[in-house]
């Protein structure tokens, strides 16, 4: 028999959960024809802080409780929003809707690239679905294409800038010379950045993202422990300066390869060259780049984050889910995986590689690095020395290399540092080309 309406239950009252709960409401009639009939709220799950929201009073208390088992033991919820973040409660609470016959929608990136597979296998045994277009990218479509359009490739090659707070900081030092605690204070008052922002400027919500993408591209279960990552903490504005008398910009970059049943993941700040499409990607914009061997390169940008974007592809699969429902299609929640792939050590990496090195100024200290670098095998492509200090007796050397395996870099970045004429290795950047 078909159902009259599709009863939707929202855990959160934050960003998102409000802009479901609005979108909800102010687009009930187009997205009952898109669903294929009415989508309604009938109880929301919030903190008792949020009781208190201008949007509590206006949509009316009895919408909410801060009590779990009476959101779940309401009868009329078929879908189940959750938009609270973090690993718990949300992992507990995604279970428990999906043990109750509900189909799920979520934003959670930590969630899904930490339990995706656990998730989907339990969906699985259910017959509901699991939607999480949103935990990537926010409004842009990206787990769609993945899940469908891209699927008669072999992806080759993800390059993702996939966070927008850490691309409006590296915006903003490259165009206005700004240092990284005051770009980062700026990013913060704008409200791009949150008041602990270690998961944006340390790369780890890039790795949740990776973690995802990866793991749909390449049919293998990808976690975020596989994933090399770093921050962008270190970089410092002179970076940015020599990259661009170099011809490069700098940005922080989630990258997936797959080469011979290898995978390369990792995540960390790069040189890439200044007419590539992904430096051009700038402020709080997300760009996403994927190779495939029969579409060839395409290109996904847009806002990566927001109440409205994230909202748009949180609605979009809320109506997936219903049109699910409406149809009796059951569950589609699954990761295809195939055999006999591994993670690619990093080690293993071979690219270029920009140091910047604070030395003593005085005849023969080149020729001592050249030949620290030289013992690994390395080849230094150029050196440029920089402005010297006549107090400290110092002097600046940027060295661009010739490509190096990563096992030779670290070795040679520990003798450096043991050198006495080297008083600092004041940044070392990977080179995407």
């Amino acid at each position: 028999m078909k159902k009259k309406s599709i009863g939707v239950g929202l855990i959160g009252l934050g960003v998102v959960g409000s802009g479901v709960a609005r979108v909800l409401a102010s687009k009930a009639e187009v997205l009952a024809e898109q669903a294929g009939c009415p989508l309604v709220l009938k109880r929301a799950k919030v903190l008792e802080a949020d009781l208190a929201k201008p949007l509590a009073k206006e949509m009316g208390l009895k919408f909410f409780t801060t009590d779990a088992d009476e959101f779940f033991a309401e009868p009329d919820i078929d879908i189940v929003v959750e938009a609270i973040g973090g690993e718990m409660p949300a992992l507990d609470y995604l279970k428990r809707a999906i043990t109750g016959g509900k189909h799920v929608v979520t934003s959670n990136k930590e969630v899904i690239a930490k339990h995706g597979a656990q998730l989907f296998a339990l969906a699985q045994q259910q017959g509901v679905g699991v939607h999480y277009e949103a935990s990537v990218g926010g409004g842009i479509p990206l787990i769609s294409p993945f899940q469908h359009d891209l699927v008669a490739n072999r992806i080759s090659g993800i390059y993702a800038i996939i966070n927008g707070t850490t691309n409006y900081i590296l915006t903003r030092m490259a165009r206005e010379g700004t240092d990284f605690p005051s770009a980062l204070k700026r990013a913060q008052e704008l409200g791009y950045a949150e008041a602990d922002p270690r998961n944006d400027i340390e790369g780890i919500d890039a790795t949740y993202k990776l973690a995802i993408l990866a793991s749909l591209a390449f049919h293998y279960q990808v976690q975020p422990r596989d994933i090399h990552c770093e921050g962008i903490s270190r970089l410092d504005s002179l970076d940015f300066k020599y990259a661009r008398e170099l011809g490069y910009a700098i940005k922080l970059l989630a990258i997936g390869k797959q080469a011979d049943n290898l995978i390369e993941v990792r995540v960390h700040p790069v040189f890439i060259p200044e007419e590539s499409l992904l430096a051009k990607v700038d402020g709080v914009y997300n760009g996403i780049l994927v190779e495939g061997d029969l579409v060839g390169r395409v290109l996904f940008y847009g806002e990566g984050a927001g109440a409205l974007p994230t909202s748009s592809a949180v609605i979009a699969d809320v109506v997936s889910a219903a049109r699910d429902i409406v149809t009796g299609a059951g569950s589609r929640a699954r990761w295809w995986l195939e055999p006999g792939k591994k993670i690619k050590p990093m080690a293993e990496l071979e690219t270029r590689y920009y140091l910047r090195l604070n030395v003593a100024d005085r005849p023969g200290v080149l020729a001592q690095v050249a030949k620290v670098l030289g013992e690994q095998k390395i080849s230094i492509s150029s050196v440029i020395q920089k402005a010297a200090d006549s107090v400290a007796q110092t002097a600046e050397i940027v060295i661009m290399t010739h490509p190096a395996k990563e096992a030779a870099m670290q070795p040679a970045l520990g003798e450096l540092e043991r050198l006495a004429v080297v008083k600092a290795i004041s940044n070392f950047i990977r080179v995407e080309a």
